[in-house]
């Protein structure tokens, strides 16, 4: 435990610098939802997948043709003598600007709490929908209304998705403990850098690199090889199991097939194993993992990715410890992201690709994202950046396609605790590389967030992450 110390202390001695310098991008609030309990949970979920017609990802050119299988949204409601805390894990790409704060505003009423004590993670399977309200009215404008996303089908969505979780109240379960396990992950995870013989990087090793002998045999990189399963108990009868694992959740995409991919297909098998144990999964910080080292796209990679992953939410399972639960509190940094500075993503020229009916449709919805996101930061508009402390653990929601060193960082700053982290909360900023990276020239049209973010995340998770 000294070592451990030690090294928290000296994390925490090269953060203090920088957090007074850049402290008023950040503000913390703190809330504590019961000082002794008790505790009652309550689930829900709800079928949102995506008619045939529908894009996919918010730039596929191939719109679904078949459902392949079900999407879906499962979440929790954490109730206390304070307002309650909801968590939502949604089978869906992303949910950005404003449709993100529908999504929250929606089930906030529905459980009878505020907006900022409401996390939506999106898992980012690729064939499924990007939803961008502000996006979708500038499509709108210039003669594209529907084309990123049904807003019909959106509406009925977070209608079904409000009853569910409305209704879910009353059958709420008493929690007395929480339960804490880990796995390491098989032949999943490889990160997306890689060096060629003559040292170039690249960041290329995409979800289906598999089949490339050069992506197959470059090593995994920096990955998070652990699945963490975050369990809620009533004595000694399990209620709620909850998984998180840091990878792109793609064994293919891109033919109009509809899919919750290996994550949920892992997922749902584990749900037969207890069908009276709700199972959750969530994406962790994966803006730059991948299965690409270990997966070809075919049939035969695919079963084997949903079998490694089952396998490990079965071992997590296995090893889990619980303690009661005592205490709960909630904290929560709104982080200022700047905006990417390139040429490429200024106003006019954003404008003038959505403008330009010459242009493919993808291209300007891409711009009408873009310029989005944009008029977002434009108008002040912080990012929610939350975490629920359950004593023993805590439950931290990143923004967009944060890399997973934001994931390891908050681990090394709580390294006596069970840190599990969420990706694709706000969505806007698409990938949020670290420094390093974009000293190596990472670049994407998926890249809307500037250089020097790093910085900020790390002061908000020191502010979330240290010790009350």
């Amino acid at each position: 435990m000294v070592h451990k110390n030690q090294a928290r202390e000296m994390v925490r001695i090269q953060l203090v610098a920088s957090f007074l310098l850049i402290c008023s991008a950040t503000c913390c609030f703190v809330s504590r939802l019961n000082a002794a309990g008790p505790y009652r949970i309550a689930t829900f979920s709800a079928d949102v997948t995506i008619p045939v017609g529908h894009r996919c990802m918010g730039v596929l050119p191939t719109k679904s043709k078949v459902i392949s299988d079900p999407l879906f949204a499962h979440g929790f409601v954490l109730l206390g003598d304070q307002e309650p805390l909801v968590l939502c894990a949604v089978d869906w790409c992303e949910i950005r600007n404003a449709a993100y704060d529908q999504w929250r505003e929606t089930l906030a009423r529905a459980a009878g709490t505020s907006r900022e004590r409401v996390l939506v993670s999106s898992l980012h399977q690729h064939d499924a929908p990007v939803i961008d309200q502000t996006a979708g009215k500038l499509l709108a404008q210039v003669g594209l209304a529907g084309e990123l996303y049904d807003e019909g089908f959106y509406d009925r969505t977070l209608s079904v998705l409000a009853t569910a979780v409305s209704e879910c109240l009353a059958k709420a379960q008493p929690i007395t403990h929480v339960g804490t396990g880990q796995a390491k992950v098989k032949n999943i995870a490889s990160n997306r850098r890689v060096v060629d013989a003559e040292g170039r990087v690249s960041y290329a090793r995409g979800s289906r690199s598999g089949g490339n002998p050069f992506y197959r045999d470059a090593p995994e990189g920096r990955i998070d090889p652990y699945l963490k399963t975050l369990s809620f108990w009533n004595n000694e009868k399990p209620v709620l199991a909850v998984h998180a694992y840091a990878t792109h959740p793609m064994s293919r995409y891109g033919k109009g097939q509809v899919s919750s991919d290996f994550v949920g297909l892992a997922r749902q098998r584990r749900q037969l194993d207890e069908p009276n144990i709700k199972q959750i999964y969530l994406s962790g910080c994966s803006g730059d993992v991948t299965a690409g080292k270990f997966n070809d796209g075919s049939d035969s990679h695919r079963k084997g990715l949903i079998d490694r992953l089952y396998t490990a939410m079965v071992k997590a399972w296995e090893t889990t410890e619980r303690i009661p639960l005592e205490n709960v509190e909630f904290r929560n940094t709104k982080l200022q992201l700047r905006f990417h500075p390139g040429p490429h993503l200024a106003k006019q020229k954003l404008r003038a690709t959505l403008n330009d009916q010459k242009q493919a449709v993808e291209k300007r919805i891409l711009a009408a994202m873009g310029l989005a996101s944009r008029l977002r930061v434009e108008s002040g508009q912080g990012i929610d950046l939350p975490c629920i402390d359950f004593g023993n653990a805590q439950l931290l929601l990143f923004p967009g396609e944060t890399f997973v060193a934001y994931q390891l960082f908050a681990q090394k700053l709580r390294a006596d605790s069970f840190v599990m982290s969420a990706g694709y909360g706000e969505c806007w900023p698409g990938y949020i590389p670290t420094d390093d990276t974009f000293d190596e020239k990472f670049e994407d049209n998926w890249l809307w967030v500037a250089p020097g973010s790093e910085q900020r995340i790390h002061t908000a998770l020191y502010e979330l992450l240290n010790e009350p």
